[in-house]
């Protein structure tokens, strides 16, 4: 067993995980993967066509979505929390699919917890790669925009290029409660979109995980040629790659879903954005 492995099953054995034998190998348990709503969906269904032999555990924390609206020591004191109960419930490798949760907590959940933890953020780094323009759009919620990190991120891969932060308070919250193709949606998009028609812009980063349900929406705003942005795909290499580095790879394929809100309402939703019905648990981290 590698050292990290070592640590992160000490870790464990002083509470052992719900679902799970007690003997079971710890690289059969699941990979957890949270957000603060079923936007992540979309990273989950990357990871999967990656990793379909993984087992993955995916929180829904619609209780409080959305985060993007939300303060920034309640989402750093969430993330900390949903990472340690998650742990303590069996995981052996975290994923954050929310990039505001990653944009102001993932450092200190990094900090805290023993398990690999891979975080999503807005593909600024790939967008600069790829403009010709040298204009990038951003589409994302107004925390991760504020954010620190976001600013490094710039600073970092694009501080030569014109990035343009659009805000889209609302629009998360929309797609999960009235659905992608709904009025509200559309006229939220309108809202959002237009403002970037005559930047110059040629890559447009979806910066939240709800964003890749409407993209071809987004797409249709937007001047021919402009390329959109998303990385699921990213994540799910990333994480491959730690788990085969860890020694943690292994599983049947199985996957739970489960929400700290009504699991009939999240369900519902759930059937809508995924294609199928799956069940759904009600979770709350303690």
């Amino acid at each position: 067993m590698s050292a990290g492995r070592a640590r992160i099953a000490a870790r464990h054995s002083r509470s052992p995980p719900a679902r799970f034998a007690v003997d079971a190998p710890f690289n059969h348990h699941p990979v957890a993967v949270f957000d603060s709503g079923l936007g992540g969906l979309t990273v989950l269904r990357a990871l999967r066509q990656r990793l379909p032999d993984e087992d993955f555990f995916y929180f829904a924390d619609t209780r409080f979505l959305p985060y993007g609206d939300r303060a920034e020591d309640f989402i750093r004191q969430r993330g900390e929390q949903i990472a340690a109960a998650l742990a303590r419930r069996g995981a052996k490798a975290l994923v954050i699919a929310c990039n505001t949760a990653t944009a102001v907590a993932v450092e200190s959940i990094r900090a805290a917890s023993a398990l690999p933890v891979v975080a999503l953020e807005p593909g600024v780094k790939p967008a600069a790669a790829l403009t010709r323009s040298g204009v990038i759009g951003v589409l994302a919620t107004t925390r991760t925009l504020h954010s620190q990190r976001f600013q490094r991120l710039v600073g970092d891969h694009a501080s030569q290029y014109r990035v343009i932060g659009q805000a889209c308070p609302g629009l998360a919250d929309a797609i999960e409660r009235c659905g992608p193709d709904s009025p509200e949606v559309e006229r939220l998009l309108d809202l959002f979109v237009t403002p970037l028609l005559d930047t110059g812009a040629d890559v447009v980063v979806l910066g939240c995980t709800h964003y890749p349900w409407v993209a071809g929406m987004i797409s249709s705003r937007l001047p021919a040629g402009v390329t959109l942005l998303d990385t699921g795909a990213a994540v799910a290499r990333q994480l491959e790659h730690r788990l085969e580095t860890a020694g943690l790879r292994g599983g049947g394929g199985r996957l739970t879903v489960a929400s700290s809100g009504l699991p009939a309402e999240v369900e519902a939703t759930v059937g809508r954005l995924w294609g199928t019905i799956l069940p759904v648990d009600h979770w709350e981290p303690a």
